[in-house]
């Protein structure tokens, strides 16, 4: 709910930008303190995007990182107007239509998830050399405060597990493994690719790409964003589904001279795990902190990937504490 002064503020900064007598509708949002609403005026439409309460500098990321990719021929909404002091921002508007919207009723997943990877070789395929904006390094500090939100929201508050010595070492056995495994941050990482957050735009011609929600973008390594695609908690897909859609990307990525496999499967297998267990902790700090049941219902089947990318070696130890301590596990969370 907007109070009278943001709306104030937000009209103001419409009629900037030559819009009166508009209808404007909210948009249903997901995990993040933004909202967006859709601004109806004549024939067009547009997207506002508004950041009370995150820190300033998110919607000038948004900004200059949406600036950045449609400048390397990624289609990202353009933006049409910003005041980061104020936390609004108005963008294009792409239409409704997500990818998980076509992903969900089409008989063939797999030729749709193609082209989501093939969109995705471009994204990493990018020229930095050419930036407008300085991007962070996805670095093992950043890992470590994304996995220890599990520890921190998920152990205390969802599965009601007391911080011990086992989970003490779990803890340890989890940080040592994501510090001593060199990463090739080098790659453009949006940190959040999934198919809610790309879209098929009407603006443009008829199947063209879009992305969205960009605003956390990193350099990192180019495991993270085809796992996020395959390891997405938010649509269930088959273990077989998930193995073709590897083998495709990785059909792909091949014939770039400098693919490694060996690294590659490495970062892989370790970044799913801290993903998953970031995830997790994510869903937990919402339903406790900001009261969005809704998220608990997704930790389950995040659970169950999670499982499943345990099964690597290196992770043995690891395993052992887990079947020990956190005997909730990904059935008895509902």
């Amino acid at each position: 709910m907007i109070n009278n002064t943001r709306l104030n503020i937000i009209k103001n900064f419409l009629k900037k930008n030559y819009l009166e007598n508009y209808k404007i509708k909210a948009i249903k949002g997901d995990a993040s303190f933004r909202s967006y609403f859709r601004i109806y005026h004549k024939n067009k439409s547009y997207i506002l995007a508004t950041a009370v309460r995150e820190k300033k500098s998110n919607i000038l990321n948004y900004v200059l990182i949406n600036k950045f990719l449609n400048k390397q021929g990624i289609k990202a909404p353009l933006i049409i107007d910003f005041d980061y002091k104020k936390g609004l921002a108005l963008l294009e508007d792409f239409g409704n239509k997500t990818y998980f919207q076509l992903i969900k009723k089409s008989k063939n997943k797999l030729y749709i998830y193609k082209s989501l990877i093939r969109f995705l070789i471009k994204l990493q395929r990018i020229n930095f050399k050419t930036n407008i904006f300085r991007f962070k390094k996805y670095t093992y500090k950043i890992l470590k405060r994304e996995i220890d939100l599990f520890f921190i929201w998920y152990l205390p508050y969802v599965a009601k597990i007391k911080s011990n010595s086992k989970i003490k070492k779990l803890r340890k056995l989890l940080l040592s493994i994501l510090k001593n495994n060199i990463y090739k941050n080098n790659y453009f990482v949006h940190r959040d690719f999934h198919i809610s957050n790309i879209m098929e735009c009407r603006s443009v011609s008829k199947n063209k790409i879009g992305i969205i929600d960009s605003q956390d973008a990193l350099i990192g390594s180019r495991a993270y964003d085809i796992l996020s695609l395959i390891d997405d908690v938010r649509i269930k897909t088959t273990a077989d589904l998930k193995k073709k859609l590897l083998d495709y990307y990785l059909s792909l990525a091949k014939k770039e001279k400098d693919f490694n496999i060996k690294q590659f499967s490495k970062e892989f297998s370790i970044l799913s795990v801290q993903r998953a267990m970031k995830i997790i902790g994510i869903f937990s700090r919402l339903f406790k902190r900001d009261n969005k049941n809704k998220y608990l219902k997704l930790i389950p089947y995040t659970w169950t990937i999670l499982n499943k990318r345990l099964e690597d070696p290196i992770f043995k130890d690891v395993r052992v504490i887990i079947n020990q301590q956190i005997n909730l596990r990904s059935n008895n969370v509902n």
